[in-house]
């Protein structure tokens, strides 16, 4: 059964539901620009390990930004390492940046703040930062070190749908840096990136 709020109005509306493949697991390819605006603004050192690689999207500006990168992906998308579970993983890395399924948000932080030496940066919904449950789970025991909002609005789409309209949901780079002192500071990214680098 399709899912009615792909077509409302006749537009495209991806962000009002992320679900992607309706009958398999939640897929949407990172737009470059949201990958390449963190890394104009966060430095990491050492290898960075991609962790839901999917199809290679994020991967691929990680490696065009000069970054050692390794990708991995619980599914076959044509790319990376198959048959990863970052929820129980076989390794750690020195950085890791992923956008991971909304579904395992939660998870993907507890794992990845285990498993990073240094720096560990996830894409969620800015809406994350609500909730009694994370509140209490997440934040007052892991914060992370910088939240950077974006002052434009990804728009995700289904891996083969064509690209229309615009997204509604507001979206930010969390990141966790073993470096940095407890509080957590809040930064924005200056307007630009969605079209310098779409």
């Amino acid at each position: 059964m399709a899912d009615p709020t792909y077509n409302l109005n006749g537009g495209f509306k991806p962000t009002m539901k992320r679900f992607a493949d309706l009958s398999g697991p939640d897929f949407f390819p990172t737009p470059p620009w949201a990958t390449f605006a963190l890394i104009d603004n966060e430095k990491f050192n050492g290898e960075i390990w991609e962790s839901a690689c999917g199809d290679g999207t994020m991967s691929r500006v990680l490696e065009q930004t000069g970054q050692s990168v390794r990708s991995s992906d619980l599914y076959d998308r044509g790319y990376g390492e198959v048959g990863f579970d970052f929820l129980e993983p076989k390794w750690s890395a020195d950085n890791i940046v992923t956008n991971p399924p909304y579904n395992c948000a939660e998870g993907f932080v507890a794992s990845g703040v285990k498993h990073s030496n240094r720096k560990f940066a996830l894409l969620l919904r800015l809406a994350f930062l609500e909730g009694a449950n994370r509140a209490n789970t997440i934040f007052a025991k892991i914060p992370p070190a910088r939240v950077w909002v974006f002052s434009e609005r990804i728009t995700f789409y289904p891996s083969g749908v064509e690209p229309k309209g615009s997204g509604t949901t507001a979206y930010a780079w969390f990141v966790w840096d073993k470096d940095a002192p407890g509080r957590t500071e809040l930064k924005w990214f200056k307007p630009g990136y969605k079209a310098k680098f779409a």
